[in-house]
């Protein structure tokens, strides 16, 4: 594949700050690129006259007419017709609702998107953006609540991000519309309504591939990405209480990967654990670990990852609370696996 570039991005607006929730820094960012970018297109499966089903593209179609719009409900047809768009010099933006149903239009994703660049030798890339929401949700069930970002990790060419504050949710959108490759931009739709938090609006794209130290430890690297970031530091915090000191990277891009910034962490803390609300089983987690083994790092336990078991999602939210990794299961395997108790 070419060399990755950045598209050049026009004259950035001055930076304001604004309090915002997640969706709404979502929605905002949505604007600013909407008015920045004349071939920006906005469409998927009721994003135009509804709002989108949980609101968050609200209001965008009466500001930007034609340039946001419904389509059939056929996922195949939002992410063909993107390639297409793209292709011609579109940057389309497209919804699926959930990442389930992305699986309906994998071809598009795999064969086309990823591939465009580098069969046109980087003469015909297809810079669109998928954007989604995934995880577990009160009776979602088992067909809206998958996770699925290790399947598209898989896939040379995609790019993927998954944002959990509403800081990196308007941060991240903007850089993967500046991408020439296809970017998926994975949302959590308990994310969307939480509380509201200060968000800089305008100024430069960010470069992709960043992470967060979102605590510093000294006696355990701690890694993870998405909603669960939320459990893991309430877990650091349990872990702090009894003397152990969790360090916590929270990894906003998966594609490209920070792992400058989780090898110096485990140099240092010389264990490691990794955290995601996905299954165990082939999660992105398994890669991380590989990764800090092939660096040579010595490590003094076991690396752990933590995870859904191999099971599929259940409606009832008591079967599904009992499924996912929360603070108190993942404090108690770590500090387990540091005392030589956890397998």
């Amino acid at each position: 594949m070419p060399e990755l570039t950045t598209r050049p991005a026009p004259q950035p607006p001055v930076a304001e700050t604004r309090k915002l929730k997640y969706g709404e820094a979502v929605n905002a960012a949505l604007v600013r690129l909407l008015a920045e970018l004349p071939e920006t297109l906005l469409y998927g499966e009721d994003v135009a006259k509804p709002g989108g089903v949980f609101g968050v593209t609200r209001g965008l179609r009466r500001r930007f007419g034609d340039r946001v719009f419904d389509t059939p409900i056929s996922e195949a047809a939002i992410l063909g017709s993107a390639v297409g768009a793209a292709l011609m010099g579109a940057r389309p933006i497209v919804e699926i609702m959930w990442a389930d149903f992305s699986l309906v239009a994998l071809d598009q994703l795999v064969n086309q998107a990823a591939n465009a660049r580098y069969v046109s030798r980087g003469t015909a890339p297809a810079p669109i953006v998928v954007r989604t929401q995934q995880g577990t949700a009160p009776g979602a069930c088992a067909q809206h609540s998958q996770s699925l970002e290790a399947l598209f990790l898989h896939v040379p060419g995609l790019r993927l991000v998954m944002p959990r504050t509403a800081q990196d949710a308007y941060d991240a959108l903007v850089s993967a519309v500046h991408s020439p490759d296809p970017v998926i931009v994975v949302e959590n739709r308990t994310l969307y309504f939480g509380d509201k938090a200060e968000v800089e609006l305008g100024g430069a794209a960010r470069p992709m591939g960043w992470s967060q130290l979102r605590r510093p430890g000294r006696d355990v690297t701690v890694v993870s990405w998405g909603k669960v970031t939320g459990e893991v530091l309430a877990a650091a915090e349990s872990l702090a209480a009894g003397g152990i000191d969790a360090e916590v990277i929270e990894l906003t891009w998966l594609n490209p990967v920070d792992m400058d910034a989780v090898l110096a962490s485990v140099a240092r803390t010389r264990r490691l654990a990794v955290v995601h609300e996905a299954n165990v089983t082939g999660g992105f987690g398994a890669e991380v670990v590989a990764r800090v083994a092939e660096s040579g790092v010595s490590l003094d336990a076991a690396p752990l990852r933590v995870g859904a078991p191999d099971v599929r999602i259940p409606a009832a939210p008591a079967l599904v609370g009992g499924l996912l990794p929360g603070a108190a299961s993942i404090a108690a395997q770590i500090a387990g696996r540091i005392s030589g108790t956890a397998h």
